[in-house]
């Protein structure tokens, strides 16, 4: 296991909450997100902006949305929600929905089709 850098995860933190934007996001959308180094099983952001892709599940306003993280990697259970973007794999990891601010946006991928928000948000009631 790779050593983590929490120490260069909170000076990022503290430059992402001194500059913040506006931005405009809906549910649906896909978007690169700093989600930070953490700790045990959490996903951890990848390279200098500790950055996943996160899916928005829920606005609750222009600052604040319910997020889940993405893996390129297959998994089954109902934690998990699978799907093709572009031919691409992509496994939205329910178990893991957290509240989210837009600070920790850095830049939108792309929007899932509604046939896949319909399912990832069944897969979530039956999951709480």
């Amino acid at each position: 296991m790779s050593e983590k850098n929490f120490d260069a995860w909170n000076e990022y933190k503290k430059e992402l909450d001194a500059h913040r934007r506006n931005l405009i996001f809906r549910p649906g959308e896909v978007w690169f997100c700093s989600i930070g180094e953490n700790i045990g099983r959490e996903q951890n952001g990848k390279n200098n902006l500790f950055e996943r892709p996160i899916l928005i599940i829920k606005k609750f306003n222009r600052e604040m949305f319910w997020g889940a993280p993405l893996t390129s990697k297959e998994h089954s259970g109902s934690w998990y929600y699978n799907f093709f973007y572009d031919g691409i794999l992509e496994t939205v990891i329910l178990v893991q929905l957290r509240l989210v601010d837009i600070g920790r946006l850095q830049r939108k991928l792309f929007r899932i089709n509604v046939v896949h928000r319909l399912a990832i948000r069944e897969k979530l009631k039956n999951l709480l």
